[in-house]
C-alpha cells in the first residue's frame, strides 16, 4: 500500500511539473522548422528570405466595392490612420506622403550615395558641363523635376541616385492613390515592424488594418460596400496559425470522443473511460513539457501529431484492460503480456526515435514528442493503471471486437495466396509507376490556403513588388568589405542592365555606402570658399544668378561635415531593406542582391565567375527549392531505413528467433507496399511527409504482430487478446484516419498514410502472423 501511495504522488507530482513547463510554453507555427539546419549560403538565403527577410514585412492590401474616387478616399484616411501606429515603419498608397522619409533621405545624403561624386564635378569646367546639361533637360519629359531641384542639386546627384537605386515602377495613380490596372481596387502596401514569423505581432498589425479600415470606412460617404482583402508572409502565418489551432483543437476532440465511445462499447463502465485516458494525457502532458525544455518552444504541429498519441498510447491500456480475464488481477495480467508490451513499446519508440536526428527542427520535435509521449504512456500502464483498476473487473463487451479477426484468421490458409498476389501487385505498380513517385512540387507542402496563394499573386503583379528568383550572392569577412564588394560589383550588374540580361537590381551598398566610399566622397567636396568662387566663373555664358544655388551651397556645407550614415541612422524600411540582403553568419557576412527580370542565367552566371575581385555566385531560388525538397526526401526516407532496421535487429534479439521476426516483419513490409501503391494510384505521388508515415506504419504496427505472433493458448484469453489488438487498432484508425482530415499537409500526409497502413497491418498480421493452425470453429 506504501509503494503505491509514493507511486501515484510522484505521478501525479510530474504532471503538475509538466503542467507548470507548459504554461511557460511558446507555441509557433513558423514553418520554416521543417527546413533543414543547414551551414549553406544558398540554403540559408532561402530561409531568411522567407522568414526574415524584408518581403516578409510586407503586407498587401486591396479595397474594392466602390467608385474611384471613393476608394481613393478610404486609402487616404486609411493610411492616415496607419502611419502614427508604432506597429508600421511604412505605409505606402502612392499619394504625396508615401515614402517621404525615404525621398528626404536621399535628398539629404545624395553626395555621400552618388557613386560618381567626385573632386571634378566641382572645378569651374565641371560644373559649367553640369549646368550645361540641365539646361538641356528642361525641354524634355523630366524638365519639371530638373527646374524644382536645379537650385539644390545642380550636378544633378538625384537623378544619378534615380538610375543607381534602381526600384520596379510604381503602380497606376487614379485620384491621387495607387490602383489596379483596371482601376477597381484601392492598393496600398504596408510594411510592419515585425518579420513574418512573429505571429502575435502580426495578428496585432493586422488587427490595427482592419480596425483603420473600418474607421475609414465609417468617414467616408458611399463606402457602405468597400471591402477590404489582406496577403502577404504575416497574413499567411496567421492563417496557418489559426488553422492549426482550429485543426489541432477539433481533431482532438473527434479523436478524444472516438476513443471514449469505443471503450465504452467495450468496457462499459465510466471509470474505465477515465483510466484509459491516464497515459494518453499523461503522455501528451511529458512530451510537450520535453519539446519545450528542449527546444524552447513547441510547434503547432506537433501538437497536431499528439492527437496520434491518443491512438497508440490508448494501446497500452486497451491491452491491459480487455485481456484482463475473469478472476484475474490486472496486475497478473500485466504479468502475462509484459514481454509483448515492453517489446512492442521498444519497437514503436525505436521508430520514432530516427525522427530525433532529422536536420529538420519540426521532425526532431515530431520524434522527441512521440519517445516522450510513448515512454510515459507505457510507464503509466506498468505503474499506475494497475493500481487504480477495480478488483473483479471484466471488458464485457470487448470480445465482440474479435469475431470478423476470428474468421479472417480461420480462413487464413485461404487468403494466403490472394494477399500474396495483392502484395506482388502493388509492388508491380510501383516499379511500373511513371514519371516518379516523388511530388516534386514543393509548394504542395504549403498550408497557406490555395485562394490566398491566388491573391497574393494578383496583388504582388497590381503593386509591382517583385517575387525575386534570382540572386548575385557573394561573402566577405566584415560588414565594410561586404559593402565594398557590392560597390565592386555595381558596375557588372549595371552593364547586365544595359544588355538586356536583367531589368534592375538591389544592393546594400546603394542604400547604405561603405565607409570608404563615403569618406572619398566627402573629400571629394569643397569648402564653401572654393565652390563660391568656381560657380560664379562657371555661370559665366550661362542663363543663372549666383544667388539661386544658395541652397546647393547649404546643401555641400552641410555634407562636407556631416556624420557618415550607418545602418542605425537609416529609415526603417530601408534599414529593413539593407538588413534583408546584408546579413551576418557564423563565417562572416553574406551579401544577397536580388536580380529582376533575368533572361539567360547562364551568361549572367558565366560573368560572375569572370568577376576580378568578388567571387559572385547566381543563386536561382527555383533551384535551391528544388533541391531542398531532394534533401528533405533523401532525409525522411533514410530516417525511414535506419528506424526500420533498427525495429528489424529490435524484433530479432526481442523474438530471440529469426523466423519468428520475419513473421512479424512480413505484414509490416506488405503493409507499406500496399499502402505506397494506393497512395500513387491514379497518378498520385509520395511526400516526404508519407514516408515518415511508412516509419510510423512499422512502429505501431508491429505491436499488433507482436500479439498475433505470441497468441495465448487457452480460447478465452485468445479471444481477449484478439479483441484487445483489434480495439487498439480501431482507435490507432481512428486517431490518424481524423488526422488525415487536416488543412495541414505534414498531419493530412500523416494521418492518411498511417490510417490506411495499420489497418492493412491488422488484416495482413492476422493472415501471416498468426501460427499455423486452425485458431477457433
Amino acid at each position: 500500500m506504501k509503494s503505491k501511495s509514493i507511486i501515484l504522488t510522484l505521478w501525479i507530482a510530474g504532471l503538475i511539473s509538466c503542467a507548470g513547463v507548459i504554461a511557460r510554453t511558446t507555441i509557433s507555427t513558423d514553418m520554416s522548422a521543417f527546413l533543414p539546419r543547414t551551414n549553406s549560403a544558398a540554403q540559408i538565403a532561402l530561409t531568411d528570405q522567407v522568414s526574415r527577410g524584408a518581403a516578409s514585412h510586407l503586407v498587401l492590401i486591396d479595397i474594392s466595392g466602390a467608385a474611384p474616387n471613393i476608394l481613393a478616399a478610404v486609402s487616404r484616411n486609411m493610411a492616415a490612420r496607419l502611419r502614427p501606429q508604432r506597429d508600421f515603419i511604412d505605409v505606402q498608397n502612392g499619394d504625396k506622403h508615401s515614402a517621404d522619409g525615404i525621398t528626404n533621405y536621399f535628398v539629404h545624403h545624395r553626395y555621400l550615395l552618388a557613386s560618381n561624386v567626385n573632386p571634378e564635378m566641382f572645378t569651374v569646367s565641371g560644373l559649367h558641363t553640369a549646368l550645361e546639361g540641365d539646361i538641356s533637360l528642361l525641354g524634355t519629359d523630366i524638365g519639371g523635376l530638373v527646374q524644382s531641384t536645379l537650385a539644390s542639386d545642380p550636378t544633378g546627384e538625384m537623378l544619378t541616385l534615380a538610375d543607381q537605386f534602381q526600384k520596379p515602377p510604381s503602380p497606376r495613380i487614379v485620384d491621387g492613390v495607387w490602383v489596379s490596372p483596371d482601376a477597381k481596387n484601392a492598393l496600398l502596401l504596408v510594411t510592419t515592424r515585425a518579420p513574418g514569423f512573429d505571429v502575435g505581432q502580426q495578428q496585432h498589425a493586422l488587427t490595427l488594418i482592419q480596425n483603420a479600415f473600418a474607421s475609414a470606412k465609417a468617414n467616408t460617404l458611399a463606402a457602405s460596400n468597400v471591402q477590404i482583402r489582406e496577403t502577404g508572409p504575416g497574413v499567411f502565418a496567421v492563417d496557418i496559425r489559426n488553422t492549426t489551432k482550429t485543426d489541432v483543437t477539433r481533431l482532438s476532440i473527434l479523436a478524444s470522443a472516438g476513443a471514449v465511445t469505443l471503450l465504452f462499447f467495450a468496457y462499459r463502465a465510466p471509470l474505465m473511460l477515465v483510466l484509459g485516458l491516464l497515459p494518453v494525457i499523461s503522455g501528451a502532458l511529458a512530451a510537450t513539457a520535453a519539446v519545450s525544455l528542449v527546444f524552447g518552444f513547441v510547434h503547432g504541429v506537433t501538437l497536431g501529431f499528439g492527437v496520434t498519441l491518443i491512438g497508440e498510447s490508448l494501446d497500452y491500456a486497451i491491452y491491459l484492460f480487455t485481456q484482463t480475464g475473469r478472476n484475474e488481477e490486472a496486475k497478473d495480467t500485466l504479468r502475462r503480456i509484459w514481454p509483448i508490451l515492453w517489446l512492442g513499446a521498444i519497437i514503436s519508440i525505436i521508430g520514432f526515435s530516427a525522427m530525433v536526428f532529422s536536420s529538420f527542427v519540426g521532425f526532431s520535435q515530431l520524434g522527441l514528442f512521440s519517445i516522450v509521449g510513448l515512454s510515459v504512456a507505457i510507464c503509466v500502464t506498468h505503474f499506475v493503471l494497475p493500481a487504480l483498476i477495480p478488483k473483479g473487473f471484466v471488458a464485457r463487451g470487448s470480445t465482440a471486437f474479435a469475431t470478423p479477426i476470428v474468421m479472417l484468421i480461420n480462413h487464413k490458409s485461404r487468403l494466403i495466396p490472394f494477399t500474396v498476389l495483392i502484395v506482388l501487385i502493388a509492388s508491380t505498380a510501383l516499379m511500373l509507376h511513371r514519371g516518379g513517385m516523388w511530388d516534386g512540387n514543393l509548394q504542395n507542402l504549403s498550408p497557406v490556403p490555395q485562394n490566398l496563394q491566388v491573391l497574393d499573386q494578383i496583388l504582388r503583379h497590381d503593386l509591382h513588388v517583385p517575387n525575386s528568383r534570382y540572386f548575385a550572392v557573394f561573402q566577405a569577412n566584415s560588414e565594410q568589405h561586404a559593402l565594398q564588394d557590392s560597390e565592386s560589383i555595381a558596375p557588372i550588374l549595371q552593364d547586365l542592365v544595359a544588355k538586356g540580361r536583367l531589368t534592375s537590381f538591389g544592393l546594400p551598398s546603394s542604400i547604405l555606402p561603405s565607409e570608404r566610399a563615403q569618406l572619398t566622397r566627402q573629400a571629394s567636396l569643397p569648402d564653401a570658399v572654393v565652390l563660391h568662387r568656381n560657380l560664379d566663373q562657371a555661370l559665366i555664358g550661362l542663363p543663372f544668378r549666383p544667388e539661386t544655388f544658395s541652397p546647393f551651397f547649404a546643401d555641400v556645407a552641410h555634407t562636407r561635415n556631416s556624420k557618415l550614415i550607418t545602418q542605425s541612422s537609416l529609415p526603417k524600411p530601408l534599414s529593413l531593406e539593407v538588413q534583408s540582403m546584408l546579413m551576418k553568419d557564423q563565417d562572416g557576412w553574406i551579401v544577397l542582391a536580388p536580380l529582376l527580370t533575368v533572361s539567360e542565367p547562364r551568361n549572367i552566371s558565366s560573368t560572375f565567375s569572370n568577376s576580378p575581385k568578388v567571387h559572385v555566385v547566381l543563386l536561382d531560388l527555383n533551384v535551391v527549392s528544388a533541391n531542398l525538397l531532394k534533401i528533405f526526401q533523401r532525409d525522411a526516407t533514410t530516417l525511414a531505413c535506419v528506424g526500420c532496421g533498427f525495429i528489424s535487429v529490435t524484433l530479432i534479439i526481442g523474438l530471440r528467433s529469426l523466423r519468428r521476426a520475419v513473421r512479424v516483419a512480413l505484414p509490416l513490409a506488405s503493409s507499406v507496399i500496399v499502402t505506397a501503391s494506393l497512395l500513387i494510384f491514379n497518378d498520385g505521388k509520395l511526400s516526404i511527409f508519407m514516408v515518415v508515415g511508412f516509419l510510423l506504419i512499422v512502429a505501431v504496427g508491429s505491436n499488433y504482430c507482436l500479439f498475433f505472433e505470441r497468441l495465448p493458448q487457452m480460447p478465452e484469453a485468445r479471444v481477449r487478446a484478439l479483441a484487445s489488438v483489434v480495439l487498439a487498432n480501431s482507435c490507432t484508425v481512428s486517431a490518424y484516419g481524423l488526422m488525415s482530415f487536416s488543412r495541414i499537409p505534414v498531419l493530412h500526409d500523416i494521418g492518411a498514410t498511417v490510417a490506411m497502413g495499420t489497418f492493412l497491418t491488422l488484416l495482413f498480421g492476422a493472415i501471416i502472423s498468426t501460427p499455423r493452425r486452425e485458431f477457433l470453429s
